[in-house]
């Protein structure tokens, strides 16, 4: 039996739009005010939207934490956790037996750990099915390559990072890649990255870097950072670089697509959920979603209780989640088509059977 569930999002970098999409009145007012205000008003957690099926057996609430994206970073640890906790108890309040981590309220709640301690509701951090399908759309890019390509994983080891570098190395095809550059900060947890893709690809050449200028030799550039920032910029990029940016809030600017029309931006983590109706525009086309909210609606339809992807997902979840994904293919929960900020690419229509990677 479906379970009704919540998904928490908030402002990103540009927060007068993002708010124009909860009410076409708080467009209004200029990004600098909100910043303040947000700042030093303790403005709750509130419900902005409503997620439904036609049949109604899914039935979910987007809610929102008034705080922008570079105050989730800035501001102290324990006042914006305080915050995603009081949304925690709005979802229970409001009947939620699930709860999203959507954008920075995950890697800000340690992937979900800070919340373990709630058994009155469950938690999904969304990183199980976000790896999942950033491995379809990987392997839809590396399709189109000519000869094995250099890969670049910049955000290794954070939560999606590892999970989907392991699902790379248990799932592509042999001679697919030539190399993989794990770029990320903490050196200790991209030794455990590498030592995942050596468990299944004991031959694969595999780099390890802390700096965006070792992306400067790859083909193919996967982004799966927390940060507010544009990270990647021209100077890091080869000629005809293809770049999946699976961030939120995202890691490219449009300006890089003027400043270098050989490389191609593509959008990544999302999914075409045509069956599930939104009542708030989200910033992506209808009938889509990104795929940490899908994850949460599949569970959320699948009934799940308790718990699911905390920390760092296992390969086992991210399989589990294709699995639900063809249960509850009338509803959609495909690999959406690629965009690039927004915008249709059609160069790489070939869909990728799903089920090939079950």
């Amino acid at each position: 039996m479906s379970k009704k569930f919540a998904f928490f999002i908030h402002p990103r970098s540009e927060v007068q739009k993002d708010m124009r999409r909860v009410h076409p009145l708080l467009g209004i007012v200029p990004d600098i005010v909100y910043q303040q205000v947000l700042k030093r008003i303790p403005v709750p957690p509130f419900v902005s939207g409503k997620l439904s099926t036609q049949d109604q057996r899914l039935q979910g609430e987007l809610i929102l934490i008034p705080f922008s994206a570079k105050q989730m970073l800035e501001l102290p640890p324990k006042k914006v956790f305080s915050r995603i906790e009081k949304a925690v108890d709005l979802a229970k309040q409001r009947g939620c037996e699930l709860v999203g981590l959507g954008a920075l309220t995950a890697p800000l709640a340690g992937g979900g750990r800070l919340l373990q301690k709630r058994t009155d509701i469950g938690i999904t951090n969304g990183n199980a099915f976000t790896a999942a399908m950033t491995l379809l759309a990987t392997e839809k890019i590396l399709n189109q390559t000519q000869k094995p390509a250099h890969l670049a994983i910049v955000g290794a080891s954070g939560s999606t990072g590892q999970c989907f570098s392991e699902l790379l190395a248990h799932q592509i095809k042999n001679g697919s890649i030539a190399s993989v550059t794990l770029i990320a900060r903490n050196e200790i947890r991209l030794a455990e990255t590498e030592n995942r893709i050596l468990k299944h690809k004991p031959n694969f050449h595999v780099k390890l870097s802390r700096s965006m200028n070792d992306v400067k030799q790859s083909d193919v550039i996967i982004l799966l950072t927390s940060s507010t920032e544009n990270l990647l910029r021209s100077e890091h990029l080869k000629e005809g670089a293809i770049v999946l940016d699976d961030t939120q809030p995202r890691n490219t600017s449009p300006d890089l697509c003027k400043e270098r029309p050989d490389v191609m931006i593509l959008d990544g983590g999302l999914v075409e959920t045509s069956g599930v109706f939104c009542s708030m525009d989200i910033g992506l086309p209808k009938g889509h979603a990104y795929a940490c909210l899908a994850e949460t609606e599949l569970l959320a339809l699948e009934g799940h209780q308790g718990h699911f992807s905390i920390g760092n997902p296992e390969v086992e979840q991210a399989k589990y989640m294709i699995f639900l994904a063809q249960k509850y293919a009338s509803y959609g929960f495909r690999l959406a088509k690629f965009r690039s900020f927004g915008k249709r690419v059609d160069r790489f229509d070939s869909m990728v059977d799903m089920e090939a990677n079950a």
